[in-house]
């Protein structure tokens, strides 16, 4: 055993000397640790999370918009006004989780966005419900770009696209989960003088709360400190790092140069541009699945129960699709293809929900559309994070690509109007589907490959001139040898 009290500032290999059976068993049974103790609890997190910011639309089928009168235009400011205050608060998240530590900074904020969920169980107007909403986005900011940039920071470039989706399937899965449980609660409905709606926000918000207190024993800080592995899988894992030709395996102090690297790198743009292609329309979709079920012909206004669960198969079937892609994605070690093609499934399924009335049709057009949002997203993450190296910097760049895609919730929020037939908002969604993540992916990729093209004949290998070893390393993706994923 390797004796490390100095340490974990130099990276060695603890496996030196073993046969590469002994350290491919080795690497087996580490990943399988890093697996089981990380990933399940990070996406109930996710679950939990997703589930509160779209429950909203469960509650508006189930009369929260009769019971708390307001207009359209009213229930899509409450809508909007998350996204603003998440927008906002988001691009402080991946600072915050690196400035302090995952194990705290995570519970907390599950803690108080599960106490703003069950606040809302209580509004008496509006204005209550815009002001629970913006609290609810606050909070909630730090979640998602935090774990996406914390997995990064555990997993080599070609193991983080699977975990990114296994992470992300939570979002259909709470789709599912959602319609479900919000069937399931609404037969409480004028118990205890509470409306089925509020009960909604009422034991949603309580489970966060048991669960945010949970996590305080169950979430974990980084590599370098994390308490459930030996000194030796820690140091494993710095390696495993290093390998892959990641400058996260290196601890880091904060330093502006990695701020204005962030801002200078091109990639920090196009993939903003990527991201709020699939983005948007997720957001649309989860907010008014409901709704756009509810004015189908085969449904009627006052069969709440059953319009919940019908919005149950489309994200299941997504969230398969989400893990399917991503375990194919790491696999070739592509993340272009996928999407580029996957968004055209979501295209077709929308253009069935524009072109047909007929109900069978545009239910169908339902489980296409999902299949053709969920899984760009994580593919999106985690082609970002593959292509940015050094800790700060990939943290950076992560929180303006993922709150750019948040930004653009204000235009799901104010899209779906003119019911039943919404054409306006499925057009818009074609529009960025298309134009996002198409457009934007085959940008990103004859750019990657233009610039692996110059580093591999040799044309980038004067930025490394007059350079020692720890330089050159610290340049991150940079560095002339390191190949951008395409």
């Amino acid at each position: 055993m390797l004796s490390y009290d100095i340490v974990l500032n130099t990276i060695v290999d603890p496996d030196a000397g073993l046969s590469d059976e002994e350290r491919a068993a080795n690497e087996r049974r580490l990943l399988r640790k890093l697996d089981l103790t990380l990933i399940p609890w990070l996406t109930l997190l996710y679950l939990m999370c997703f589930l509160d910011r779209t429950n909203i639309g469960n509650a508006k089928v189930a009369n929260l918009t009769k019971d708390i009168p307001m207009t359209t235009s009213q229930y899509n400011a409450s809508l909007t006004i998350f996204f603003i205050s998440y927008a906002i608060f988001e691009a402080l998240a991946n600072f915050l989780l690196k400035r302090s530590r995952p194990s705290i900074f995570i519970p907390v904020i599950i803690i108080l966005w599960g106490a703003c969920m069950l606040g809302m169980g209580f509004i008496k107007n509006w204005s209550g419900l815009m002001a629970a909403r913006w609290f609810l986005g606050a909070a909630e900011a730090g979640l998602f770009p935090g774990v996406n940039y914390y997995l990064s920071c555990w997993y080599k470039r070609n193991e983080f696209g699977v975990r990114a989706s296994i992470f992300f399937s939570a979002a259909a899965l709470a789709g599912s989960f959602g319609g479900l449980l919000a069937a399931a609660i609404e037969k409480l409905d004028g118990k205890r003088g509470i409306a089925g709606w509020a009960w909604i926000f009422i034991i949603e918000g309580a489970l966060t709360i048991l669960v945010g207190v949970i996590s305080f024993f169950m979430v974990h800080d980084f590599p370098d400190e994390a308490k459930f592995l030996s000194k030796d899988d820690r140091m494993r894992v710095l390696y495993r790092l290093k390998q892959d030709k990641q400058s996260s395996a290196e601890h880091e102090s904060f330093k502006m140069e990695y701020f204005w690297a962030a801002i200078k790198d091109w990639k920090t743009y196009v993939g903003m541009l990527i991201y709020m292609g699939p983005l948007m329309p997720l957001y649309s979709f989860s907010l008014f699945l409901p709704s756009i079920i509810q004015n189908m012909k085969f449904t009627t206004k006052t069969a709440v129960i059953r319009n919940q669960l019908l919005s149950v198969p489309p994200y299941a079937v997504a969230a398969v699709a989400t893990v399917a892609a991503g375990l194919w994605s790491d696999k070739i070690q592509r993340r272009a293809i996928f999407n580029i093609t996957i968004p055209l499934v979501g295209i077709a399924g929308f253009i069935m929900l524009m072109a047909s009335t007929n109900p069978a049709v545009q239910y169908a057009g339902t489980f296409l559309g999902a299949v053709g949002i969920y899984p760009c997203i994580p593919i999106t993450i985690a082609w970002v994070a593959n292509n940015v190296e050094g800790v700060y910097k990939r943290g950076i760049v992560l929180g303006f690509v993922i709150g750019w895609g948040n930004i653009n919730g204000v235009v799901s929020s104010n899209i779906y109007f003119n019911a039943p037939r919404y054409l306006e908002g499925h057009g818009t969604i074609i529009g960025y589907l298309f134009i996002g993540v198409v457009g934007g992916s085959i940008l990103m990729a004859t750019l990657l490959s233009r610039e692996n093209k110059r580093r591999l004949n040799g044309e980038r290998n004067h930025w490394t001139e007059g350079k020692t070893q720890k330089e050159i390393e610290a340049m991150g993706d940079m560095r002339p040898d390191f190949m951008y994923t395409i």
